[in-house]
């Protein structure tokens, strides 16, 4: 919850100490390309579509959280919306939030979840008022495929666009045992080399190695926490709006899809609570 986060990061800035998210998203070069290619020169935030999934057997993986301390869209919406937090920080923010679900494979098998979540999110460029629109969906009743997750974002700005499809990154392997696969050995190195591990380069290691580093650095009183805030980690001073949103498709989906507003003071770009929209 918001508030939760909120209190987090009182504690953590009185304590001085570095707090962060596991959103491995920020380490992959063709997100962090096209973050920096939509801050650059793309202009205000027009539209995005993100869909992330996995296969339904996943379920039976997460039985003993699906639907109880979490759901679909707090597990996977959450790399492509903290993706439009980072990109979008002093751009835009959040202000709206609505939420739809399908169900019926994950209550099937008596898991009390939905199948699919998708959050429209009304964003509000900070310069001129204008408004753009992003659409997260997630799902983890896909069909097996080619990838164990498929990941992929449309972007537009006033000036311009962007395709991302992290699942097909140009590497396919067929073999007579696993069958036809797409790989993508720049989130996990799974394949030893000399029968050792060497994935340390991978982004999904990384992720885990820079938040490990930071500590280190901060620990020995060479750098500040606040110096990661920056964008080079997701701490938890920058990822409010990203909570904000999640919590607030939460409340839409409990409030049969009832629209909820995001309230800030002023022009502060963290959020400060959340209460259902009043047509």
């Amino acid at each position: 919850k918001l508030e939760h986060h909120l209190a987090l990061a009182k504690a953590a800035q009185e304590k001085g100490v570095l707090v962060a998210i596991e959103v491995h998203k920020r380490l992959d070069p063709f997100y962090a390309d096209a973050r920096d290619r939509a801050r650059s020169g793309l202009g205000n935030f027009q539209y995005m579509y993100a869909y992330m999934s996995q296969p339904k057997h996943q379920l039976d993986t997460f039985k003993a959280w699906a639907g109880k301390s979490s759901d679909i869209s707090y597990y996977l919406n959450s790399h492509h919306i903290d993706f439009s937090e980072w990109t979008l920080a002093g751009i835009a923010r959040p202000i709206r939030v609505t939420a739809t679900a399908s169900d019926g494979i994950a209550k099937g098998r008596d898991i009390p979840a939905e199948d699919s979540i998708t959050l429209t999110v009304q964003w509000q460029n900070l310069n001129d008022k204008t408004l753009g629109c992003a659409v997260y969906t997630s799902s983890w009743v896909a069909p097996k495929s080619d990838v164990h997750s498929q990941q992929r974002f449309f972007y537009m700005g006033t000036n311009g666009e962007i395709n991302v499809d992290q699942a097909h990154r140009g590497c396919t392997v067929a073999t007579d045992q696993g069958g036809f696969g797409s790989v993508n050995p720049l989130f996990m190195k799974y394949t030893p080399t000399n029968g050792k591990f060497s994935g340390q380069g991978s982004y999904g290691v990384r992720s885990f190695e820079n938040f490990i580093d930071a500590c280190r650095l901060v620990n020995s009183g060479n750098a500040q926490p606040s110096d990661f805030d920056d964008g080079s980690l997701a701490t938890v001073h920058t990822t409010t709006q990203g909570t904000a949103i999640l919590e607030a498709g939460r409340m839409s989906l409990d409030a049969d899809s009832q629209p909820m507003d995001i309230i800030y003071e002023g022009d502060s770009e963290h959020p400060s609570k959340i209460k259902p929209h009043v047509f």
